[in-house]
């Protein structure tokens, strides 16, 4: 703390990486608000630009969209889709997607809900540069506030379906911002909505009480870490169970059968192999340059790659898809706080790499855009029709509004809105009123034919005619 003397008077000034107060400057600091405004419209785009393709990489948009349209109209989040008649708080535990309905009754369309995870992506960059700026200074902190905002993390999880962890990472970060600023009470009010949004969270909000423990805060550590146990227990064996149709928590269950928090026989072999968990560690800690180990911030990350990294279903254990989004808050504020922790180093070699890295990571993450979606974003050609939108669209015209649907992953992102959706050949024992695939490889005669009879087949005979043919296909129920 320095001081500054007035004829006899003394008076404390604060220096400007202290963060033992609450800052003053801190909400009227314009630079993260510019920065999240231009990372939502990069968001936003590679949203889109990915959605106009039509080339859906899973129905997760679909699972999530029927959730909310459940909501929007006052009802059970029920997901067709996923299996006739379930709820979704029976498959995961996501109350929070509740807070879309009110903007999914106005604007009823997938492109709502990804528009909404881009601004709640958009809206993490804000706490994210706000701590950086404060500790490390305008220029550095800027620099980390690129570097989150291109992270390959985020940049995956928005090119993917939306997902509800989108809730989790803004959360995330302003509960770190508010424990590097000591400021607890404010920590634990934005940490404690995780709850609502995943049941795995639940870890997470206990490691929250972890790092509380090693800020000598014993009272409210203990605090989170019960309520974080209480709440996994809660939702895991009692509140899925009751509502999942099989009265079990399917997510429990990985893909050889094995217990997604109890697979510890082989560890701790199996949290390094096979080879692409290693890598998968190396990408979120190379993200921040390893300096973000040198911060006890860096244990709240502990849960989420533990449960994935020990599951055996091989998706957990990658760099695709939006596993990684939940991490980058934490990696980038623990590499703040671990630069502030190396300038009181020693080593010299220490605090000349960590007044350095900022420009290096924001530099890295660049560069690494080359290979990530955001490159796409300087492309000509995105920007054009894609070939198959306009026979999107005119397949999706053919599909009365309010009636039951049966489909692959063709248009099953494009259809909810519009349709009861179900999954093909898992409809529950409804005949669809059109059932709607992707068109074959060779559309003939002959492929016609057996796309009509099986349709037949799976809905005990009912007869079926093809009123749409064009990169996709719409079948319709003739009665």
């Amino acid at each position: 703390m320095q001081q500054l003397r007035i004829g006899t008077l003394t008076i404390p000034r604060q220096r400007e990486t202290d963060t033992s107060r609450p800052p003053r400057d801190i909400i009227v600091q314009p630079v993260p608000y510019l920065l999240a405004t231009m990372f939502f419209g990069a968001y936003t785009l590679i949203s889109l630009l990915r959605f106009r393709k039509v080339e859906n990489p899973s129905w997760d948009l679909a699972i999530f969209e029927q959730a909310v349209k459940g909501y929007a109209h006052f009802g059970a989040p029920i997901v067709d889709v996923r299996q006739p008649g379930m709820n979704q708080l029976g498959d995961h535990f996501s109350p929070i997607l509740a807070t879309l309905a009110p903007l999914y009754r106005v604007f009823p369309s997938p492109v709502t809900l990804l528009l909404a995870q881009a601004l709640l992506f958009a809206v993490s960059v804000v706490p994210v540069t706000r701590i950086a700026i404060r500790v490390l200074g305008e220029a550095r902190g800027v620099a980390v506030g690129v570097a989150y905002g291109l992270s390959w993390g985020i940049q995956r999880a928005v090119e993917f379906d939306f997902h509800e962890i989108a809730f989790a990472v803004p959360l995330i970060a302003f509960t770190l911002e508010k424990l590097l600023l000591r400021r607890w009470l404010a920590a634990i009010l934005w940490c404690l909505p995780l709850l609502l949004v995943k049941e795995d969270l639940a870890l997470t909000v206990g490691a929250v009480g972890i790092y509380l423990l090693t800020q000598r805060q014993w009272r409210l550590g203990a605090v989170m870490m019960v309520a974080g146990a209480a709440a996994m227990a809660l939702t895991v064996y009692v509140l899925i169970p009751a509502l999942n149709p099989d009265g079990v928590y399917d997510q429990g269950k990985s893909a050889g059968g094995g217990s997604l928090f109890g697979i510890f026989g082989g560890f701790p072999k199996d949290l390094v192999w096979p080879f692409v968990k290693v890598k998968t560690l190396l990408w979120v800690f190379g993200a921040a340059g390893f300096l973000a180990l040198r911060s006890p911030v860096a244990v709240i990350a502990a849960p989420t790659l533990a449960w994935r990294l020990l599951s055996d279903t091989p998706n957990h254990w990658g760099q695709d898809w939006h596993y990684n989004a939940v991490l980058m808050p934490i990696v980038f504020v623990a590499l703040v706080d671990g630069i502030k922790r190396a300038g009181d180093s020693p080593r010299p070699w220490l605090r000349t790499y960590a007044r350095n890295l900022p420009a290096a990571v924001a530099g890295a993450s660049l560069a690494l855009c080359a290979f990530l979606p955001a490159s796409r974003l300087i492309e000509p050609e995105e920007y054009k029709t894609p070939p198959r939108l306009p026979a999107a669209n005119a397949a999706v015209a053919k599909v009365a509004e309010g009636s039951t649907v049966e489909t692959d992953l063709g248009l099953i992102s494009q259809l909810p809105s519009r349709a009861q959706v179900f999954w093909i050949g898992a409809t529950g024992g409804v005949v669809p009123d059109y059932i709607a695939v992707g068109e074959p490889e060779v559309w003939d005669q002959e492929s016609r034919d057996r796309l009509v009879q099986e349709a037949a087949d799976r809905h005990g005979g009912a007869v079926y005619e093809i009123v749409f043919a064009n990169k996709f296909v719409i079948l319709k129920h003739m009665p």
